[in-house]
């Protein structure tokens, strides 16, 4: 089912964690809502969810507004953080509750709720433990009981907030290829919130990167990653190095030297340079580049890690290398040339600035989930 979030603003108190936010999501799209605390994505979770109410704009599934509907009216499959499973039900009771406590005319007879439940969980790979509880699980099987109970009521949508958030590094990166194999294999459209940039870029169809109530980019992990749009979508995803430098006549000038890269469509005056630390090139003998003495090295898989130091107070920068060719120690002089970069305006960079957010609102305990039916 298509959703659309148009012109969506919440306030808390007088406070905006969501500031005119629209959003269109496809029909069995897994779109990711990535950013760090306060950035309004689990505001915009709980919305779409029907937990809570927007102070304006509108929510539609399929052609229908769904702004002022209830949770049990819009279908909603919901996953949270900390698995909100019953701890007094077994497996199999957990998995078939939503539909066990929906009203008589929309409830399944019994032997299609033990049918359905038993094949949810040969899907998320637990045949044999539907007579468990909860406390007998680890903590990436419990994870995949919650998913399954989700997907039990058929939902119009599926949501999961900040799902492998408890889970140790190992078993979240199990977990996100089976759950983007079952994404594939049900069709659910699907939106999930993360602060882990490693989670969106490899699990979604699209990115949607917000900061202070507000969207600053939507795309492919590609164009996320490739092509961001802000100072805060180059900074926020993956690792990358920022440089105070000035245009002047077309060229890239760093302190008082031309760097070798040239903007000509660029007017003069400041800018900041992005670049990210594996997009470089080692220059012989600098003609026309950037240099710096190696602060700190470190090995990080199968590359190594360079912090350079340009000298006059200026912040360090990293570049990344193989280790082969990393073979400088502290104190060694690199010269470089980024290859691929970005420049950023002053008044871009200051266009989104506004006041802190509060802490978003936490998601619904378990006692919350059985009363939504969800």
């Amino acid at each position: 089912m298509d959703v659309r979030v148009h012109n969506i603003r919440k306030e808390f108190g007088r406070f905006p964690a969501l500031d005119d936010v629209s959003l269109d999501i496809r029909s069995g799209e897994l779109i990711a809502l990535l950013g760090p605390s306060g950035s309004g994505k689990t505001t915009l979770l709980r919305l779409v969810a029907g937990l809570e109410s927007p102070t304006e704009g509108t929510i539609f599934f399929g052609d229908e507004d769904a702004s002022q509907k209830t949770v049990q009216e819009r279908n909603i499959g919901f996953v949270f953080q900390h698995y909100a499973l019953f701890r007094h039900m077994t497996v199999l009771d957990n998995v078939a509750f939503g539909l066990k406590v929906r009203p008589s005319n929309r409830r399944p007879p019994s032997a299609e709720i033990r049918k359905r439940a038993l094949d949810l969980l040969d899907l998320v790979q637990l045949s044999g433990l539907d007579k468990r509880y909860p406390a007998q699980l680890s903590g990436g099987q419990r994870q995949r009981v919650a998913l399954a109970r989700a997907m039990a009521v058929e939902p119009n949508v599926l949501l999961l907030d900040e799902p492998f958030g408890a889970l140790d590094a190992q078993v979240r990166k199990e977990l996100r290829k089976w759950l983007r194999d079952i994404h594939d294999r049900t069709g659910h459209t699907t939106i999930f919130v993360t602060h882990d940039q490693d989670e969106a870029l490899e699990l979604a169809d699209r990115v949607v990167v917000m900061s202070k109530g507000v969207i600053e980019q939507v795309g492919t992990p590609d164009e996320i990653y490739d092509h961001p749009v802000s100072p805060f979508v180059y900074g926020f995803i993956g690792q990358s190095n920022c440089l105070n430098v000035t245009l002047q006549n077309g060229e890239i000038w760093f302190e008082d030297r031309p760097i070798g890269l040239r903007a000509p469509s660029e007017p003069d005056g400041p800018a900041k340079l992005h670049f990210r630390p594996h997009d470089i090139e080692l220059i012989d003998g600098c003609g026309g580049c950037l240099a710096g003495l190696v602060a700190a090295s470190r090995r990080v898989a199968g590359t190594r890690h360079l912090e350079l130091d340009l000298g006059r107070n200026h912040p360090h920068v990293e570049i990344e290398l193989s280790p082969e060719r990393a073979a400088a120690g502290d104190h060694s002089r690199i010269a470089f040339r980024p290859t691929k970069w970005k420049l950023f305006r002053e008044e871009q960079a200051n266009a989104a600035a506004t006041p802190e957010p509060p802490a978003e609102v936490e998601t619904a305990e378990p006692f919350e989930l059985a009363r939504t039916g969800s």
